[in-house]
């Protein structure tokens, strides 16, 4: 049975809205078919009332089932794209989302001619490479812990031909020695380990090692917020994505930290998502 492009799209947003939101149920067919085409969306909408071919039909019904059975899209694609960037996506990385370009939107207006930057846990590099692609005199240092992750982002930074990153395995600040930054950014892990949030939707298929942190979801920011101070120049800023609930929790910790200038950002759904401080500009 043929179909045209607006009636499998209809079909497939019906079974995807099952188990997503409809606006998502929507986007992910849309994303879906225009993968297995090549197309853009404004293909899509000029040629809604097309047949789709016999040898397409059986491509995109395969990647449908695969996101039905709740298989991230990002998995399913091999790629995200976050701040213009498209990334390389694997099971070893997290998935790049949109609030955190609050982040690196934040960094970059801290940005001011050559400047050091470190970017803890970087996965895929998401934020590294971000901020190398919209700050080329900067020097960005990308930390991870996970060999296979640190794979992923050099593979691509290689890929943008970015090549003022540099990558380095590290678990934190472990193997950065006496280095000193002008700002250091993460997207640390920051969900309690008990969240029944961890065993649903795209979660399931990401590293728990890059998800969950502690009774609390505070135990990486912890180490994190205390060792900082001796890597960031006189001046420097710390900047730290977080859950939309622990926004005070972070402020005091950096405030025990003796940083200052603490000041929180709401991301895109209003939600207190990054915190950020200064160490002193004087010692």
């Amino acid at each position: 049975m043929s179909h045209t492009v607006q009636q499998w799209l209809q079909t497939a947003r019906q079974q995807l809205a099952q188990f997503v939101p409809p606006d998502e149920a929507s986007m992910e067919a849309q994303i879906l078919l225009m993968h297995v085409l090549s197309v853009n969306r404004a293909w899509l909408i000029a040629h809604a009332t097309d047949n789709l071919t016999d040898m397409f039909i059986p491509k995109v019904e395969s990647l449908l089932q695969r996101r039905l059975q709740g298989e991230p899209v990002a998995h399913i694609l091999g790629s995200r794209e976050f701040f213009g960037l498209v990334l390389k996506v694997t099971p070893d990385t997290l998935i790049p989302r949109p609030d955190t370009e609050t982040l690196v939107e934040a960094a970059l207006e801290k940005i001011n001619g050559r400047m050091r930057v470190l970017d803890l846990g970087t996965g895929t590099g998401a934020i590294a490479l971000a901020i190398a692609k919209h700050a080329p005199a900067c020097e960005v240092v990308a930390v991870d812990a996970s060999a296979s992750a640190l794979a992923v982002a050099a593979e691509n930074a290689a890929t943008l031909q970015l090549s003022n990153v540099q990558f380095l395995a590290s678990n934190w600040f472990a193997a950065l020695h006496a280095s000193k930054f002008d700002l250091i950014v993460s997207n640390p892990p920051y969900i309690e380990s008990n969240d029944p949030h961890l065993q649903q939707g795209d979660l399931r298929f990401e590293p728990m090692s890059a998800l969950a942190s502690g009774v609390d979801g505070l135990q990486d920011i912890r180490q994190i917020i205390a060792q900082a101070p001796d890597y960031l120049h006189a001046g420097g800023w710390l900047m730290l994505e977080h859950g939309y609930n622990q926004a005070e929790a972070v402020q005091q910790l950096l405030h025990a930290a003796g940083l200052q200038q603490i000041q929180t950002l709401h991301d895109l759904g209003g939600n207190p998502r990054v915190t950020l401080a200064q160490r002193q500009t004087t010692e």
